[in-house]
C-alpha cells in the first residue's frame, strides 16, 4: 500500500513542478517522474507485463495503436471541414506557436512529456498496483478519477485559450470553475476509455497511440487552421 502512496506523491510533485514551480523543465520532469514510477512499480513486485510494457502483447498493441491513430486523424479532419465544429480548433495555445515551437510540441513535448508520464502513471503503474490488490474495475475507477484531478491546474486557462470553451462557459470566475469541472469530468471519462484499451489489449501501446494522436494532431491541425483562417 505504501508503494501506491509513494507513486501518488511522485505524481503530485511532478504536477506541482510542471504547472507552478518549474514549467520550463516540463519534459525532463516528466521523463524523470516516469522513470521513478517505473522503479517504484518494479520494486513493488510488478512485472513489465503487469505494466503493459511486456513483449507478449506488443504486436497486438501496435495493430490497435495504428487503427486508433488513423481514426483520430479522420475524425479531426472531418471536424475541421465542418463549419459548426471548426471553432473547436481555434486555440491560442497552438495558434501562437512558431513553426519550430510547433515541431517541438508535436514531436517532443507531447510524446516524451505529456503522453509518456500520463500513460506510464495512470494506465501503467497506478492501474497495475490497484488491480493487483482490488481488481480491474476499481483500478479503472481510481486511475481515471486521479487522471481527471491531474488536469485541474492545466484546465484553468481553458476559457482564455479556446474559442469554443469561451463561447460555452464565458470568461468569468463561474465560467472558469465550470470549465475546470467539465475538463476534469471529461478527462476522467477519457481515462476510463484509455484504461479499457489497456486492459483489453494487455499493452500500453494503444492508449499511448490514441493519446499521442489526440494531442499532437490536435496541435498541428489547430496551428494549421489558424494560419488558414488568417
Amino acid at each position: 500500500m505504501w508503494m501506491l502512496l509513494l507513486a501518488v506523491v511522485v505524481l503530485a510533485a511532478a504536477n506541482a513542478l510542471n504547472n507552478l514551480l518549474a514549467p520550463g523543465w516540463y519534459v525532463p520532469v516528466c521523463v524523470v517522474a516516469s522513470g521513478l514510477l517505473a522503479l517504484i512499480a518494479r520494486r513493488s513486485g510488478l512485472t513489465w507485463d503487469d505494466l503493459g510494457l511486456g513483449r507478449a502483447a506488443a504486436r497486438r498493441g501496435l495493430r490497435w495503436g495504428l487503427v486508433l491513430a488513423g481514426a483520430v486523424l479522420v475524425v479531426y479532419l472531418v471536424g475541421l471541414a465542418l463549419p459548426f465544429t471548426r471553432e473547436t480548433f481555434q486555440d491560442e495555445r497552438a495558434a501562437g506557436l512558431s513553426p519550430g515551437e510547433l515541431v517541438y510540441r508535436v514531436l517532443v513535448r507531447v510524446p516524451l512529456g505529456t503522453v509518456l508520464l500520463e500513460e506510464i502513471a495512470f494506465r501503467g503503474v497506478l492501474w497495475a498496483m490497484v488491480r493487483r490488490r482490488w481488481g480491474p474495475v476499481r483500478a479503472t475507477v481510481v486511475s481515471s478519477v486521479l487522471f481527471g484531478l491531474w488536469h485541474v491546474q492545466p484546465s484553468r486557462g481553458l476559457t482564455r485559450a479556446n474559442a469554443a470553451a469561451q463561447a460555452v462557459f464565458g470568461t468569468g470566475q463561474v465560467g472558469v470553475a465550470l470549465s475546470v469541472t467539465a475538463a476534469v469530468a471529461g478527462t476522467a471519462l477519457a481515462g476510463v476509455l484509455l484504461c479499457e484499451l489497456r486492459r483489453r489489449s494487455g499493452s500500453l501501446i494503444p492508449p499511448v497511440a490514441l493519446h499521442c494522436a489526440l494531442n499532437s494532431a490536435g496541435y498541428a491541425l489547430a496551428w494549421t487552421a489558424s494560419r488558414w483562417w488568417a
